[in-house]
């Protein structure tokens, strides 16, 4: 049974393997082997049922070895190692404008051995960075370099931050994967098809956008399309707006006033109906920069590598 893991890259628990002859307190730090090299990281205990289900379980995360506690000694080291980081990115950041590449350097990472630095990046394209690799090899002596192309969706995963509901991002707090989303989802969900209503930091639509999207696709059977002509307890009339979770139906009448149905209520005919409807303001582009093309927003090859 696995009494200890820890939280690693993307939001994921893995299982420790402790040394009968090592204790560990909750929440102390440990340096394990990963597949990265030697890493300092924080000791949780495992909920006794959490720890079942990876016993049973064929596709558990990768069991991590435990070396040893941190001592005092480590925790400096540690944090000299936080300041060589800062160091390193600015570095790293000098070679990248002398070169002239176009790339955005997001952070640095370097292994508890000091065996390994990796840098990771967002381009918008393929880059070809073997002078540069070359430089950071006579910057960095001894130490094995690790350049690695991450997209938007991944930088943010990174950077951390809250959202606009006030909670910390989806993506680094216990989203692992990236689902596909596009801008239908916010169109068949009625949201505002504006960039700051329905985009986060990373600039891509938000992936909260998927949450709820399957009981929008359940409310909206049996609702009639806008514009179609539907016969009401109070006659004919237009639909002009639906509003999914509430079951009701927005229906402009022949006498030029909008009331709302049931949409049990109303049933649709084949009759052209004289009522001229306004198209809602929530299915068009309203935003401030109309030289925003909301495809821009939708997932590409450079929103997310999973190569964190």
């Amino acid at each position: 049974m696995y009494k200890y893991a820890v939280e690693y890259l993307k939001n994921t628990f893995h299982p420790l393997i402790v040394p009968e002859t090592l204790k560990i307190e909750d929440g102390e730090m440990v340096l394990v082997r990963t597949e990265k090299g030697e890493e300092a990281l924080k000791a949780f205990i495992v909920n006794s049922k959490v720890s079942a289900c990876w016993q049973n379980c064929k596709n558990k995360p990768e069991a991590f070895q435990v070396i040893r506690t941190l001592s005092q000694r480590d925790l400096q080291t540690l944090d000299d190692i936080k300041k060589e980081e800062v160091t390193s990115f600015f570095k790293c950041k000098a070679l990248i404008e002398q070169h002239r590449l176009n790339m955005n350097l997001v952070q640095c990472r370097i292994t508890f051995d000091r065996r390994k630095i990796t840098f990771y990046y967002t381009a918008p394209e393929r880059v070809d960075f073997r002078a540069l690799l070359k430089d950071l090899t006579q910057t960095f002596t001894r130490v094995r370099i690790d350049l690695r192309h991450i997209g938007v969706r991944d930088e943010t995963s990174i950077i951390e931050g809250c959202g606009v509901c006030g909670k910390p991002f989806c993506c680094c707090s216990y989203l692992r994967k990236f689902g596909t989303i596009n801008v239908k989802l916010a169109k068949d969900q009625g949201m505002p098809i504006a960039p700051g209503k329905i985009s986060g930091t990373c600039g891509r639509l938000l992936c909260c956008l998927t949450y709820e999207y399957s009981n929008y696709i359940d409310a909206a059977k049996g609702m009639p399309p806008i514009g179609s002509s539907v016969m009401t307890p109070d006659g004919l009339g237009k639909v002009c707006n639906l509003n999914f979770m509430c079951g009701k139906v927005s229906v402009k009448m022949e006498d030029g006033k909008t009331k709302d149905f049931a949409k049990a209520d109303i049933e649709m005919v084949d009759a052209d109906v004289n009522v001229e409807i306004d198209v809602p303001v929530m299915n068009t582009y309203a935003d401030d920069n109309d030289n925003i093309d909301i495809k821009q927003l939708e997932d590409d090859r450079n929103s997310s590598t999973g190569n964190v």
